[in-house]
């Protein structure tokens, strides 16, 4: 069993005494295996205007079955450390500005997956990732808007895990693999980020793609369809554009996460978001569903 220190919600093993056992909790039950998603949530108008690739998500979410929860990776949430929410009742978080009423109007009423969120915090401690609880953490907009259109009705619990500020690619490798065996469990794995990010180039009204996105969105397509790990580690040297595509790495990485969260069996599918703003690929992968129905 698992505590927290004093001070610090830090998570460490409880020690017993006096020879006896410790408490524990009923282990997950098994119920389907879940799949896998990486999403591209573009900007957060995205949950106002679905484009290409809502409609898609709102399609697989809607063949989802037997899940128990979902967990988000999303770059919003970057910590000292791993943290995972652990809140009851998470709130909408609106972490941008300027944009319509509109997007400050909705909620994503998720309830929290606290168990769950325990039972992970407990397998990435026993990975070796020093990992902390948060019992306040709401739903960043890397959480909330893609799941607005995979899970519109907000019926599973949700939880997150936070990116460290200096996770390189191989650790975000490493976390998706710590994080792969909950998969089993019926825990729907969400890392959330973009295919492209550079907010600097971006211009309202702009419709034209950029060939530099074109170009590096096709070579991390072809890189994921054929499961090359290696060459996805080392993409900032190997794709076309890639520090034009991604200034900062914060956006791709949960790309990385998503690649070692895999299971035995799995089959990257792509799902073709096209190009909003004329730099913001919104492709998107999804393993662990049937060929009948991803979507291509």
């Amino acid at each position: 069993m698992f505590i927290l220190v004093a001070g610090t919600n830090t998570v460490q093993p409880m020690r017993c005494q006096g020879g006896a056992k410790p408490l524990t909790k009923a282990p997950m039950q098994a119920t389907t295996q879940a799949p896998l998603f990486f999403i591209s949530h573009g900007a957060p108008t995205f949950a106002l205007e679905p484009g290409k690739l809502g409609p898609q998500l709102k399609a697989l979410g809607a063949q989802l079955e037997g899940l128990r929860a979902v967990l988000v990776v999303s770059p919003h949430w970057q910590t000292r450390g791993v943290e995972v929410s652990n809140t009851e009742a998470p709130e909408t978080i609106y972490d941008f500005g300027g944009f319509p009423s509109a997007l400050y109007a909705l909620k994503y009423p998720a309830a929290g997956a606290t168990d769950i969120a325990e039972q992970t915090a407990k397998l990435l401690s026993e990975a070796g990732l020093a990992t902390r609880l948060d019992a306040r953490r709401g739903l960043d907009h890397g959480a909330w808007v893609p799941l607005y259109h995979l899970l519109p009705k907000a019926q599973l619990p949700v939880f997150q895990v936070s990116m460290p500020y200096d996770l390189t690619t191989e650790q975000a490798v490493q976390l998706g693999r710590a994080l792969a065996p909950l998969r089993q469990q019926g825990v729907l794995i969400v890392a959330s980020g973009s295919m492209t990010h550079n907010l600097g180039e971006f211009r309202q009204g702009t419709t034209q793609p950029a060939g530099y996105v074109q170009a590096f969105s096709n070579w991390v397509r072809t890189a994921v369809l054929a499961n090359a790990l290696q060459a996805m580690i080392r993409y900032r040297a190997e794709a076309p554009h890639a520090v034009r595509a991604h200034p900062s790495e914060e956006h791709f990485l949960p790309l990385l996460v998503a690649l070692g969260a895999q299971l035995e069996g799995d089959t990257a599918r792509l799902i073709d978001g096209s190009i909003e703003h004329g730099m913001l690929s919104m492709d998107s992968f999804v393993w662990g569903m049937k060929p009948s129905t991803a979507t291509h």
